[in-house]
């Protein structure tokens, strides 16, 4: 898995992978704040108005690994190599071919989130957002920074050098390699890589502003277009919005060996990102969903089964569908349809005629169930669901159109989907 770089100084990344490395200097002698033969404090001699060429960018980036080493308190041990291709050449590299049964089980958890409709692939919709928006990425793989230019000389900016550099020195210290095995997962892993980059991105930045000489690359902001789907960005967004104020929190509580022991220990859910006090004591709920289909229809041959959205996917359906009030930022990731989250299990099914999913989600109590209830229900609502009595909606038209039965028990809440009224039973019996 590589960390992307998107949006600028922000640095963005997507859930989705793209050599070598060099000896420390001995220049250095592991001293924090001097990397191959730069220190935190000097000053650079370069001309950024026209980009940075070779030798420059290896200065810019070596002084930027001795500030990274007086912020982070942590010493890089082996040099980052930086690698610049076009945007062009990121395209046509950043195509995904993802396993068959992995995109079909997968259309379909997004598919319930109201964020990607039938007639599109999760697939494509990622491969979109990553080619108009990733600056750089870091790949644990080949422990190199890719730098993602609209120029032949690289204009990169700060934030994305410097947040790249972040993972880097993170791959070093505690390692990246590796993936969780759900959506939820993978956000709260990413609550705590990214948090911690974007926090220390912005406290470089203010230093540059405070004491230190920084280098500015003009043109080097900015993505390459817009967004195709702001929905599922608002998914993927998650953890740069709010890590930093979580990484933040865990400092406050016990300076950087706090968010070391992060590290080892990664929170269990987007919502204890979002939510840092419930970090690490408030576990979500294992929610199961016992398998009540007919021979007609199967589960996927895919490991896990089901999958978990969690808080922050449920913000990014009610948001992108208009339920409820418009919060007063967008990615603020605090609606109080959401908030009571405490657990998920998003079951896809199939059969020869269509597809289908079980969606059990678990509240703190029975008043959140029920404000989530009533607010799928609209959501329903907005695409022109009909009703069909007894918790049974249909919606007729579009790339969501399906039949639906919205249940509640206590604090539980459970969609059951299928191609039509008569299939719901097949997928999920009562």
């Amino acid at each position: 898995m590589r960390r992307a770089a998107v949006l600028g100084v922000l640095a963005v990344t997507t859930l989705a992978t793209l050599a070598g490395c060099g000896a420390l200097s001995p220049a250095d002698n592991g001293e924090l704040g001097v990397e191959n033969g730069y220190s935190y404090d000097d000053d650079l001699s370069v001309t950024p108005d026209d980009g940075l060429n070779e030798t420059e960018l290896e200065a810019v980036k070596s002084r930027s690994m001795a500030r990274l080493e007086r912020l982070r308190g942590l010493e890089f041990t082996d040099d980052v190599p930086v690698r610049v291709i076009t945007r062009e050449q990121y395209r046509a590299n950043a195509t995904s071919t993802p396993n068959r049964t992995h995109q079909l089980w997968n259309n379909q958890v997004w598919e319930g989130l109201f964020l990607v409709g039938e007639d599109r692939n999760v697939s494509a919709v990622f491969d979109d957002l990553r080619g108009s928006t990733v600056q750089g990425y870091y790949s644990p793989g080949t422990d190199e920074i890719v730098i993602v230019s609209d120029a032949a000389t690289p204009r990169l900016s700060r934030g994305t050098l410097v947040h790249e550099l972040v993972h880097a020195l993170q791959d070093q210290q505690f390692g990246l390699n590796g993936s969780m095995d759900t959506q939820d997962g993978q956000l709260a892993h990413s609550g705590v890589v990214e948090g911690e980059a974007n926090l220390l991105t912005a406290r470089y930045g203010g230093q540059c502003e405070a004491e230190w000489s920084c280098v500015t690359v003009p043109g080097g902001d900015g993505g390459g277009g817009g967004l195709s789907n702001p929905g599922v960005f608002a998914v993927i967004y998650q953890p740069y919005a709010t890590g930093p104020g979580f990484v933040a929190a865990l400092e406050q509580r016990g300076g950087w060996d706090a968010v070391d022991d992060a590290h080892a220990e990664y929170p269990a859910s987007s919502e204890q990102v979002i939510h840092p006090e419930r970090y690490p004591d408030d576990e979500p709920v294992d929610v199961t969903v016992p398998d009540r289909s007919t021979a007609a229809w199967d589960r996927f041959d895919h490991d896990p089964v089901a999958d978990t959205v969690g808080e922050a996917s449920v913000y990014a359906m009610l948001l992108d569908n208009n339920v409820g009030e418009t919060p007063p930022s967008r990615y603020s990731y605090s609606h109080p349809a959401a908030d009571g989250w405490a657990g998920d299990a998003f079951v896809p099914y199939r059969s020869a005629g269509g597809y289908g999913y079980v969606w059990e989600t678990a509240w703190a109590d029975a008043g959140e169930a029920r404000e989530f209830h009533e607010a799928y229900r609209e959501l329903l609502e907005q695409h022109g669901a009909v009703s069909r009595g007894d918790g049974v909606w249909v919606v007729e038209e579009g790339s969501f159109a399906d039949a639906f039965r919205v249940t509640r028990d206590g604090s539980r809440v459970r969609v059951v989907n299928a191609p039509t009224v008569g299939d719901l039973d097949g997928v999920h019996a009562r």
